[in-house]
């Protein structure tokens, strides 16, 4: 209970001054518990050498009529505290294995996540990515192996929203419930202050709308909201599976900007998403996953290294004679374009160089860094579980094509 009523279990306490300016919505949540002389203590202010029994009220009891009167809000619980952990691990996963019948989801995963990072979590559909989170949140049981936050199993965490928060399913919530009822109830279920909901609201910019049912949410606002629940407890680790799915430009920025703060505050951030070009730009470093193996995992630019080359791009009328003055060094160069030539045999300075000795003209001379999603691309071309066809694509298009044709239609 708050700070007016005891909690001990087995103890009794005295009901303090301020007990009679409690909202009568606490006083018939005690009555529904049993609690009838604590409650008319609680109503008049008297019966101060009473207090309250946890021993003769089921505490469950108390807590579903605290939340079918709407009062939990009212119970200003302080949060639990937290253990600090041990150096700087704060999520680890130690040969995680899961089989569904024939189908080996996740193959001996191993990986340690710490302080202060952001790590992006990037695979083909089918790749074990949302089961790896599963698993880490106890949704799913592990075939071997095990998962740890701060040193212990999610189910052994007495209050799992203050250690870990997730985006695992923005659609997975009580249609009829309004965003600030959605989340008041998941705040009194882990002892986290009420006033901590606006905040999250606030941060979220859900505060407009929090009096909305989540039903009428777009896709974007319930990614928000399950944004806010996972920020509810403050946690030190974070999970986002998707996090930006249905958000505008300016959202995109906005949780980009988030994780930044929150791992500069020193939490874990683990996220997953398709967009290549986001996670550049968000991750500190980088796990590529393909039928349940880590692939390969590093920081994002030593992972785009591994996989890919830079090329050099050269323009110039005088394309042919540079080509061969290349060749006359061993440098391979390829037309792209007409008076334009690519090369991953050396690099932009020494092409520059060569031209002022040959005396050629150069109108462009740039080096094409590869992308993460070139890499990625790479990485994954062995381990696709849905790929599409090329050469059925193009019979496809061109079926597309004579369909589109009027039947008996002429030139001529």
């Amino acid at each position: 209970l708050g700070p007016t009523t005891a909690v001990m279990p087995g103890s009794r306490r005295r009901v303090v001054d301020e007990a009679k300016d409690l909202n009568p919505l606490i006083v018939n949540v005690l009555r529904c518990t049993g609690a009838t002389l604590t409650a008319r203590a609680v109503e008049t202010g008297t019966g101060t050498t009473k207090g309250l029994d946890m021993a003769t009220i089921d505490k469950q009891t108390f807590h579903i009529k605290a939340v079918e009167y709407g009062a939990m809000h009212l119970l200003d619980q302080p949060r639990r505290p937290v253990p600090e952990p041990e150096g700087a691990t704060m999520l680890e996963l130690s040969r995680l294995s899961k089989r569904f019948g024939s189908l080996q989801a996740l193959d001996d995963l191993s990986l340690s996540l710490n302080r202060g990072e952001i790590v992006g979590f990037v695979g083909s559909n089918g790749a074990g990515k949302s089961t790896t989170m599963r698993m880490i949140m106890g949704l799913d049981k592990p075939t071997s192996g095990k998962v740890t936050i701060n040193g212990r199993p999610y189910r052994q965490l007495s209050a799992p929203l203050c250690e870990v928060g997730a985006l695992l399913d923005a659609k997975g919530l009580h249609g009829s419930r309004s965003a600030r009822s959605h989340l008041r109830q998941l705040a009194a279920s882990n002892g986290i202050p009420a006033k901590r909901v606006d905040e999250v609201l606030d941060i979220t910019g859900l505060t407009s709308v929090a009096k909305k049912r989540v039903k009428g949410f777009s896709l974007g606002m319930g990614q928000r909201l399950g944004i806010a629940a996972a920020l509810l407890g403050d946690p030190g680790v974070l999970l986002f599976d998707e996090p930006v799915n249905g958000l505008d430009p300016e959202g995109v920025k906005w949780v980009r900007e988030t994780c930044r703060r929150l791992a500069g505050e020193g939490r874990t951030v683990f996220i997953s998403s398709h967009l290549m070009s986001e996670m550049a730009q968000t991750a500190d470093h980088l796990l590529v996953i393909g039928r349940g193996r880590i692939l390969t995992a590093g920081p994002v630019n030593d992972v785009i290294a591994s996989a890919t080359t830079d090329r050099v791009r050269v323009a110039s009328p005088q394309a042919t004679q540079l080509a061969e003055l290349m060749a006359s060094r061993n440098l391979a160069a390829q037309p792209v374009a007409p008076n334009v030539l690519e090369t991953t045999a050396t690099t932009a300075a020494t092409i520059g160089e060569l031209a002022a000795q040959g005396g050629i003209v150069l109108h462009e001379l740039t080096t094409i860094r590869a992308s993460l999603e070139e890499a990625y691309m790479t990485l994954t071309s062995d381990s696709v579980e849905y790929r599409t066809d090329p050469a059925s694509q193009a019979q496809m298009q061109q079926a597309q094509v004579r369909q589109a044709v009027p039947q008996g239609s002429a030139r001529g």
